[in-house]
């Protein structure tokens, strides 16, 4: 979607300081179907020509689509560990005097009758075959044009003057232009340019403020169950999460030849739930080939607010390697530790292959200084996904450059999301978690991290030692074939200078990109 903006003037952004965030582990039990590679199709990869798109409600979501039926019981893994979905503690995601915006407000997720341990991996990609093939009838603008682009759309130029404040420390006008901004964006609701522009004026607003964003504190059980039933949802009606996921196991199984002893340096771990199907691949490899059970060790880099989700990611899936004969072991180590050691906060094992996992997130949280030391490590490949656009970037975006960007990124991916929506488009209970729960929190860090200067990731890995090597021809093919099976027209893979993106019509939501010595 294109997104109507006022002229650049170049202004230089002030620096701003970010606090940083953490994390926990899970636990996997029985499958129903176990795959047997990271994508398996069980047959052919096309899709079913013939079968007429599926009309569901929202009652049926938990049945349907990309739900895997082979997690773990999170629901009782919860109830464990002292969660509950009560809403009436929780803390307030949105600060706006005018649009007092509560957990508590936002509607429940359908029940979840089965919530078992594979339910959360959405990167199995075993069930693609059983998948039928869903198409979406909706149809959204390709994006606005001429003379009609400021059309009702002056809340954009609105934000683009907030953001220019911070580089100017015009903080008072901040406030007049905020106050009118409250009037013209009560709510997330309406169009997705809309709805993306409501949170960047949130973001703004709880800069302005210095009010507590939601990566400043420990989530309570509320928001970690809310969190986790969002992401399922997200990962359920859109191939986001999947293409990520599937691309970066590929280009690390790759890069690893076979190898049965393993250790992956996860810089952005979420819930875990990317590492299930890698570890049924090694699982499969061992079996194979008649060898010993495979090792895979996992150092998740996590702030210190991840305590509880830690615990999650942990006990699912040392659960689920052990359904596997697989020995695992996973260590967290905090990001303040890691700014102080680099590497030597991790702890390797001779004989073992390393893989690194990047995003941006890492480079706004401790910047790019550190890949100057990843040569000591000896990784066999290095692998970058970046699914937050050109607001994920570090080093040389300025606060209206990351308000440009930021709108027209997430009104694209909000776009993407209503079309494969089975309630019928934006604003609907389940994209309001999403949105919630899911993108705002990633919003809010990409326009405070826009303050930060220094070098670019791209730059720093070159600058590092390392080059940029294509992923296969066959991670492409599936990725292809992922696709098929979703059928939400609109999405397509591309592949740019060695980059295999996810494209939401000309507009790439999700880029993945290997690199070596």
């Amino acid at each position: 979607m294109k997104v109507p903006f006022p002229p650049a003037n170049n202004q230089k952004p002030a620096p701003l300081n970010r606090t940083a965030t953490q994390t926990t582990p899970l636990n996997p039990a029985s499958f129903s179907y176990e795959p047997k590679s990271v994508l398996d199709l069980r047959g052919s990869p096309s899709p079913v020509a013939d079968q007429k798109p599926l009309n569901i409600s929202a009652d049926q979501l938990e049945d349907h689509v990309l739900i895997n039926p082979q997690l773990d019981d999170w629901d009782s893994l919860m109830r464990d560990l002292g969660l509950h979905d009560d809403p009436s503690p929780v803390s307030k995601p949105f600060q706006s005097s005018e649009s007092q915006i509560h957990y508590s407000n936002l509607p429940d997720f359908p029940p979840v009758n089965s919530f078992d341990s594979a339910q959360f991996v959405a990167s199995d990609f075993g069930l693609l075959s059983d998948i039928p093939p869903y198409t979406t009838n909706h149809s959204f603008e390709e994006g606005l044009s001429g003379d009609n682009w400021n059309a009702g759309f002056d809340y954009v130029n609105e934000l683009i003057r907030l953001a220019e404040c911070f580089e100017t420390n015009s903080l008072q006008l901040g406030q007049v232009i905020l106050a009118r901004l409250n009037q013209r964006l009560r709510s997330p609701s309406g169009k997705p340019l809309q709805r993306a522009a409501f949170y960047f004026k949130e973001a703004l607003q709880s800069m302005l403020t210095g009010s507590t964003r939601p990566a400043q504190h420990a989530a309570n059980s509320f928001e970690i169950v809310q969190t986790i039933k969002a992401q399922k949802t997200f990962s359920s009606i859109s191939p986001i999460p999947m293409f990520s996921s599937f691309t970066a196991n590929q280009a690390v199984l790759e890069a690893l030849d076979a190898s049965l002893h393993v250790h992956v340096i996860d810089f952005d771990i979420g819930l875990g739930d990317h590492w299930a199907s890698f570890m049924k691949e090694l699982a499969d490899k061992a079996d194979a080939r008649k060898a010993a059970p495979p090792i895979l060790r996992i150092s998740a880099l996590v702030p210190e607010e991840y305590a509880t989700e830690s615990t999650l990611i942990r006990e699912n899936l040392t659960q689920f390697a052990r359904d596997l004969n697989i020995r695992f072991e996973i260590d967290f180590v905090l990001i303040r530790t890691f700014e102080y050691l680099s590497f030597k906060s991790f702890k390797f094992m001779d004989g073992e292959r390393v893989a690194v996992l990047l995003s941006p997130a890492i480079f706004r949280q401790v910047g790019t200084g550190f890949l100057n030391d990843l040569r000591r490590v000896s990784p066999h490949v290095v692998v970058h996904v970046d699914n937050e656009g050109p607001i994920g970037g570090f080093g040389t975006t300025s606060y209206r450059q990351a308000v440009m960007d930021g709108l027209e990124f997430y009104s694209t991916l909000l776009e993407s999301l209503d079309a494969a929506n089975f309630n019928g488009g934006g604003g609907g209970d389940w994209m309001r978690k999403i949105e919630t729960f899911v993108l705002y929190p990633k919003i809010v860090e990409g326009v405070e991290g826009a303050g930060r200067r220094g070098t670019a990731w791209r730059e720093a890995l070159v600058a590092a030692g390392l080059r940029q090597v294509g992923l296969s021809q066959f991670a492409e093919f599936q990725a292809e074939c992922l696709l098929r099976r979703v059928q939400v027209r609109g999405f397509h893979v591309d592949k740019r200078q060695s980059e295999m993106m996810l494209c939401w019509h000309d507009r790439h939501l999700v880029a993945t990109s290997a690199w070596r010595y």
